[in-house]
């Protein structure tokens, strides 16, 4: 059974179709990789998978439950957790009080909240600015951070977009790391990105998406091949890219 699937799902916005007959799944352990040019559809089919917008019609089933229209805290409480595009720490408190309120937040004890903060802030890289105010960290550190605040309590899914967006490589590579790592612990992925390399890297099955609709699915450089994909990206900033 997939652990993740939608079935015909749709969104307006206006005359203008967001996600058009949208239907994916995504299996136990895989990193999927989902692409397309600017205003295919991505961060909004995340939004949907989220509970950050109600469809207008079809389904989401995590497992064997509808989910549907459920809220972002209701399927958090679900394991399905959502990194965004921006950014998202609470600015004014310390690094490591961040993770901590994440792991409360998630129903972890204080003493194994504890024990998990330690182990991750030294995993990424992040000891040394544990007590500094999150506000006060590079772009790429405030990434990290909110890696650290979704597995503080490992999801059972965990969608991510564009983690990679305007990160500094050391950072980038870090960020590559833990994924890789949590992947071979058996974590599951939806991974939202336009770097075409990382894909390819990450990423051994993709969907991609153009004008709100999938276009291509199905192993990652044949995704890329694809005449239609290849055409959506021509003139895009990452148009040579869909090459790799």
């Amino acid at each position: 059974m997939s652990l993740l699937r939608t079935e015909g799902l749709q969104k307006h916005f206006g005359g203008i179709s967001a996600v058009d007959d949208c239907s994916i799944a995504v299996e136990p352990g895989e990193i999927l990789g989902l692409i397309g040019p600017n205003g295919s559809g991505k961060t909004s089919l995340l939004n949907i998978l989220s509970g950050f917008l109600a469809p207008d019609a079809g389904s989401v089933w995590l497992g064997d439950e509808a989910v549907t229209g459920m809220t972002p805290v209701q399927l958090a409480n679900r394991g399905l957790l959502r990194m965004f595009q921006m950014t998202r720490v609470f600015t004014r408190i310390s690094a490591v009080d961040n993770m901590l309120t994440a792991g409360l937040a998630r129903g972890l004890s204080e003493a194994e909240a504890e024990r998990r903060c330690e182990t991750l802030l030294d995993e990424l890289t992040l000891s040394q600015v544990r007590y500094l105010d999150a506000g006060a960290l590079s772009g790429g550190q405030k990434k990290l951070l909110e890696f650290g605040m979704c597995f503080i309590a490992p999801p059972k899914i965990a969608l991510l977009d564009e983690p990679f967006a305007a990160v500094h490589p050391v950072m980038r590579e870090a960020m590559a790391g833990f994924i890789r790592r949590r992947h071979g612990e058996g974590q599951t992925f939806i991974l939202v990105s336009h770097d075409m390399p990382i894909i390819v890297d990450l990423c051994p099955r993709s969907v991609c998406m153009n004008a709100g609709r999938v276009i291509a699915q199905g192993a990652t450089r044949t995704v890329l091949e694809s005449p239609a994909v290849i055409e959506a990206y021509l003139g895009s900033s990452v148009g040579s890219s869909a090459h790799v």
